[in-house]
């Protein structure tokens, strides 16, 4: 009889591992790091601050349910305390959506070039992942309801998108949840939603006060700069949120990032001159690489989707760049094998990339 050892759930070796930013390059210089759509201008000083603070208090467990973050966001956004989940980051509270909703012979749609995480939760569930083709880089609200079916559970939907750095208007998001039957939670993922300036956008906040089958997910990972915490939180209609309550961890926010939380989230200088920035250099570093010759997806996040002519070429600009001490994102995984995804960096560094890829093609 052999012996085949511990056999995982059904869909576990189907996933391919999540591979992250690179963050080193040869030779041990510090990089220009413009591959995890990190905020330039790091963390408010008063979050620092209030992270320094718990230093001596490491030996005492986190409050379970994050209950002053939570009074936090509600103060900032108008909610409901009681409808918010927090987590460790917004990949958990994805992974314990999946977890609550899915599970064998059922399915969950999203976006083709969507985030990763979707499929990864999906599968580790025992679900099927249903990846519809996107239109212009654009999650299609016709092709996702067309493949909407009785094993439908989930509909993921990143919005702005990441990669691409595209959105859905308010109108077309209503539409999509429209579609949905009753027993479809939408999940509309909005981590990247502070950068956006469109005034037909909307987060989501308003889709899940009026709802019973919408959920909202929120990082503190980009605009507040707090990567390093893994802090996330989620709007949810309040059944939905019992049911998160029911299944994350008793303690899966730490202290440190509750109070680093509380205190970005109140420091709106902060934040503003983030969205300030990013108003600046995301026009100019679009206009700038499209005019070396080189389509750029118009983006309304913190990060914009370069297109080579090649897989081939697009691995070149990336070691072409490294060598030269700057990482940007390769995106073969979410099908994009010919593009790379760059960060709005700090003034300097858009330059340098800029006069990297310029070099690059030779036309320095």
């Amino acid at each position: 009889m052999t012996d085949t050892g511990p056999v995982p759930q059904p869909g576990i070796l189907e996933i391919d591992a999540y591979i992250p930013g690179e963050s080193k390059v040869p030779g041990g210089v510090r990089p220009i790091k413009l591959s995890s759509n990190e905020t330039p201008l790091g963390p408010s000083p008063k979050a620092v601050a209030a992270y320094k603070a718990l230093a001596d208090e490491l030996d005492r467990y986190p409050d379970g349910s994050a209950s002053e973050l939570r009074a936090a966001i509600a103060r900032q956004y108008g909610l409901d305390a009681d409808r918010i989940v927090c987590g460790s980051g917004s990949d958990e509270l994805i992974n314990l959506i999946a977890h609550a909703y899915l599970g064998p012979g059922d399915e969950a749609v999203y976006s083709a070039h969507g985030f990763l995480m979707y499929k990864i939760a999906t599968l580790s569930s025992g679900a099927k992942p249903v990846a519809v083709p996107e239109k212009a880089y654009r999650a299609d609200v016709d092709a996702m309801l067309a493949r909407i079916g009785p094993r439908t559970k989930v509909v993921f939907l990143a919005n702005p998108n990441n990669p691409t750095g595209t959105y859905l208007p308010n109108e077309e998001v209503r539409r999509l949840h429209s579609g949905l039957p009753s027993r479809t939670l939408l999940v509309i993922d909005a981590a990247y939603s502070e950068y956006v300036r469109r005034n037909d956008y909307e987060a989501g906040l308003e889709l899940v006060a009026t709802t019973s089958n919408t959920v909202m997910t929120r990082t503190f990972s980009k605009i507040y700069g707090l990567a390093a915490l893994r802090l996330g939180w989620a709007y949810c209609p309040a059944a939905v949120a019992d049911v998160l309550n029911r299944v994350r961890g008793p303690f899966n926010v730490n202290a440190p990032a509750i109070a680093a939380g509380v205190a970005a989230i109140s420091d709106r200088a902060h934040v503003d001159a983030a969205v300030a920035h990013n108003e600046r250099w995301l026009p100019w570093v679009t206009a700038e690489i499209g005019k070396l010759g080189l389509e750029v997806t118009p983006s309304v996040g913190n990060f914009v989707l370069i297109h080579f002519d090649s897989p081939k070429t697009a691995a070149a600009a990336d070691d072409f760049l490294k060598a030269r001490g700057i990482i940007l994102r390769r995106v073969g995984a979410y099908g994009l094998p010919s593009c790379l995804r760059m960060t709005i960096g700090t003034e300097d560094d858009n330059h340098k990339v800029v006069a990297a890829l310029k070099s690059f093609l030779g036309r320095a």
